[in-house]
């Protein structure tokens, strides 16, 4: 490889450190794990206090926290998506 490959190699390597150290350290030792952008713990437990926050709501007829609880669960829609918005 010419030197300007390897440069652009070292970019993209250092770029993607810096964005998931996780995934690279896991790769490094061969045992890789997924991305950031496909691990969705953080998005189902948000969605599970979301939807008790909605239930308890309902149940309660509490309108403030039927509010919180769909708000939750919004935000944790949003974290679902998986493709980052156009810059």
């Amino acid at each position: 490889m010419t030197g300007s490959d390897e440069k652009r190699l070292q970019e993209i390597s250092a770029r993607l450190h810096r964005d998931d150290p996780r995934f690279t350290r896991a790769l490094a030792a061969g045992r890789p794990c997924r991305p950031r952008e496909y691990r969705r713990t953080p998005a189902w437990l948000l969605l599970a206090v979301g939807l008790a926050v909605l239930s308890a709501g309902l149940v309660l007829a509490h309108g403030l926290l039927i509010a919180a609880g769909l708000a939750l669960a919004g935000m944790a829609g949003e974290l679902f998506d998986s493709l980052p918005p156009d810059r």
